[in-house]
């Protein structure tokens, strides 16, 4: 059987790869001049390969219709995807998270070991291929179309089967442009409204976010919330990230696929009632954070106050809580007051940001929406 796959990114090498190894004669097709492009800024440039969660947590932490893909998770499991790194040389590891990496840190290793294994499987690979049309053969009485091949830079290549792998529309500079939605809308596919998801937030704060800029937390808390309805949209707990724009980092990403299902959001944020909530200190409550504080100042009762928070804070975080906290930067340590003290620890406790949205596609990692699930399969994914 002759297969055709579009798209060479990570999910169209591997379709090839096990269409290939079913003994059909496959061709792999992609628009751009190398394969595997978004995979390689993943993880930093690292790859973050998969989880070491349990497949039932997989679907757990899928935002929307996890269950949608429950055949996807049984059939093909994250062990699967280790033991076919394994095979072609490539071992892996575990980090915070149960993130898994190669152990060279460098995604290009992965690349190597899809594009190695398509060499040996004699998968045929045509480079800056876009394709124009999916052929079908027109039947008004039966739902399903069969394929009679493609259209691709002005000629006709027949096919039995086709495998669309064309991503969504984020990371668009890596070849992901919507090509697939509009492969699949010309035979009468649904596309839903495309967004971008594990995406960027902007914070109507700006000023503060700029004064931030650069600084990387860790081992923080965040908490999402509809302040209308006093409704916790999300939470978590790890690291961050404050840009010229306002927040980003994994807790930040993650919070946004979330945030892209929830009814109104961009109303809500228009109006100012999606509040982020930043805990920098998570691991201590507030009495012992106050604790905490109340040794600090005795030790350093004679100095400034914005001089007395370098042992609890990073240099760049210290001048806006100082500001926030409304006590004066020049205050000695010794004259504050316990009121104040207390706003201090309710500060570094809720710091509070207004959620402005997201950035656009073109700086999210992946896409929610798409074609629409009820007309697929997820036994097989036709």
């Amino acid at each position: 059987m002759k297969v055709i796959v579009i798209g060479g990114g990570p999910a169209g090498m591997m379709a090839a790869i096990s269409s290939a190894q079913d003994g059909n004669e496959v061709i792999l097709l992609e628009k751009m001049q190398s394969l595997g492009r978004k995979l390689l800024i993943t993880g930093k440039g690292r790859c973050n390969i998969t989880s070491s969660l349990e497949m039932d947590d997989f679907i757990k932490n899928t935002p929307g219709n996890g269950m949608f893909l429950y055949s996807c998770y049984r059939n093909y499991t994250n062990q699967d995807i280790i033991q076919f790194l394994k095979q072609q040389g490539l071992e892996v590891k575990e980090e915070r998270g149960n993130r898994v990496f190669p152990v060279t840190d460098k995604s290009q290793d992965v690349l190597k070991c899809f594009t190695k294994k398509l060499k040996e499987l004699n998968v045929k690979i045509e480079y800056n291929s876009k394709v124009e049309k999916i052929i079908v053969e027109e039947n008004e009485k039966e739902t399903a179309k069969k394929v009679i091949g493609i259209n691709v830079n002005g000629r006709f290549i027949e096919a039995d089967k086709v495998i669309l792998a064309t991503g969504g529309k984020s990371y668009p500079l890596t070849g992901s442009t919507g090509d697939g939605y509009k492969l699949v809308e010309k035979f009468g596919h649904t596309i839903t409204k495309i967004k971008p998801s594990l995406v960027p937030l902007e914070i109507y704060e700006k000023d503060i976010c700029k004064e931030l800029q650069g600084l990387s937390l860790r081992n923080i808390a965040i908490k999402i919330t509809d302040l209308e309805k006093n409704k916790l949209l999300y939470d978590d707990f790890g690291e961050m990230l404050f840009t010229h724009f306002g927040v980003s980092g994994p807790t930040i990403l993650s919070s946004s696929a979330h945030l892209v299902r929830y009814k109104n959001i961009e109303e809500k944020c228009k109006n100012k009632i999606v509040e982020l909530s930043i805990d920098f200190k998570p691991a201590l409550s507030e009495k012992k954070l106050e604790a905490r504080i109340l040794r600090d100042f005795e030790e350093l009762k004679n100095k400034q106050f914005k001089n007395s928070l370098d042992k609890l804070l990073p240099q760049k975080l210290i001048p806006v809580i100082v500001e926030q906290s409304g006590i004066s930067a020049d205050k000695k340590v010794n004259e504050i007051i316990k009121e104040e003290r207390k706003t201090l620890v309710k500060i570094l406790k809720d710091f509070k940001l207004k959620i402005k949205g997201t950035r656009t596609i073109d700086e999210a990692i992946v896409t929610s929406g798409g074609i629409k699930i009820s007309e697929i399969d997820p036994k097989t994914m036709e």
